[in-house]
């Protein structure tokens, strides 16, 4: 069982995870929004299963970013660490 707990995570602890939001409780309002896209599809479930390699458009305030998950997080740590789940794609790079 631990091996397939470690093969996905919910959307909502990534986010919060990964340092987009402050909160993880902003996480799960920014994902029942149903504004976010998991590999293109809309999604509104904080719960949704989150993989590596999975790509997220997420909508922040002005701007929309999109990116690719690298890794799934154990705990919420400082920001360095933060930034190596993920990686920025560039405009135009979409899958």
């Amino acid at each position: 069982m631990d091996s397939e707990e470690r093969a996905w995570q919910r959307l909502d602890k990534w986010l919060w995870c990964a340092r987009f939001l402050r909160n993880r409780a902003a996480c799960a309002r920014l994902a029942e929004s149903g504004l976010m896209r998991i590999n293109r599809q809309p999604t509104n479930k904080p719960h949704a299963k989150l993989r590596v390699g999975d790509i997220l458009t997420v909508p922040l305030s002005s701007k929309v970013r999109v990116v690719r998950v690298l890794a799934l997080a154990e705990r919420r740590g400082p920001a360095g660490t933060a930034t190596q789940l993920y990686e920025e794609i560039a405009e135009g790079n979409g899958t």
